[in-house]
């Protein structure tokens, strides 16, 4: 089965309503889901959480290197994607096609391991968090794990955020941005687009080109201040790992920027382009492959 079937099966199974709240069935099935698929390569670990006064868990699966026998122990490269949706929404672009690739990079490092040990997490309450008035992102499931590593002392070689990587549109005037952006980007909605601190900018320039080369236009775009100028960046998971001071990027279709059905009743598989999905996650996982 290729890549981009296998894609196609993950998004059958996630896409559908699971809200944490108001869907707790879907929300269930899916997060039972990833277990199964993320325990093929390896132990998946449980970090639970609390939310208005509920339990919620994050699902993580460690995979080693390349060089087991090397005497530095390199940090890990820590892969996230958030599994959980708004109320009345499906969420197949927001966000189960970052989950799908999630999956699917579990696949290809642990059948070909890495130069970086890779951490793979699964979020939940995503679309719950906010910042706070210290400019802090809390109350998601990110966050809470970026506080757990931050007290650990546990150092990132880069956090990567998968949120909506499957909605292509090649019509002229497609793709929006915050002002002054449109003047230095294409105005089609037909590239994946990698937003990350400055720190990481021949990160970005590496995993772009990668990306580029397997057939996907791909635009990068390094932010300072932890994304606050424009705050649309800080949109996902990456943003309280920015907070706490690691070097983390958000890889992206750009969300309600490009995607009419953000957020709505239909986010559905339909409206996705798999192709496109597909080549996104064929450049990651060549792009990662190769850093340094």
């Amino acid at each position: 089965m290729d890549l981009k079937q296998r894609l196609q099966n993950h998004l059958t199974e996630i896409v559908r309503d699971r809200d944490p709240f108001l869907s707790t069935a879907g929300h269930f099935f899916v997060r039972q889901y990833l277990h199964a698929q993320l325990s093929q390569w390896g132990k998946v670990e449980i970090h639970e959480f609390q939310i208005r006064g509920q339990t919620f868990q994050n699902l993580i699966l460690n995979l080693p290197c390349l060089e087991q026998s090397s005497k530095r122990k390199s940090p890990p490269i820590l892969i996230g994607a958030h599994y959980d949706t708004v109320p009345g929404t499906p969420g197949a672009d927001d966000n189960a096609t970052g989950v799908a690739v999630l999956l699917e990079l579990a696949k290809a490092f642990a059948t070909q391991p890495a130069k970086y040990p890779i951490q793979l997490v699964a979020f939940d309450l995503e679309e719950y968090g906010f910042t706070g008035k210290d400019g802090i992102a809390v109350g998601s499931g990110a966050s809470a794990y970026a506080d757990l590593l931050r007290q650990q002392q546990q150092p990132l070689r880069l956090m990567i955020s998968l949120e909506m990587l499957g909605y292509c549109d090649p019509t002229p005037g497609s793709q929006r941005y915050p002002s002054p952006l449109e003047r230095f980007y294409p105005n089609r909605g037909d590239f994946i687009a990698l937003i990350g601190n400055l720190s990481i900018v021949p990160d970005l320039i590496h995993l772009s080109r990668n990306i580029r080369q397997v057939g996907v236009p791909s635009e990068w775009l390094p932010v300072p201040n932890r994304g606050r100028i424009v705050p649309q960046t800080r949109l996902s998971d990456h943003a309280p790992f920015w907070d706490r001071g690691y070097r983390a990027m958000m890889v992206t279709d750009t969300a309600m920027l490009r995607n009419p059905h953000y957020h709505k009743p239909s986010d559905r598989i339909e409206t996705l382009n798999l192709d496109f999905l597909t080549g996104v996650c064929q450049g990651l996982i060549q792009g990662i492959h190769q850093l340094r």
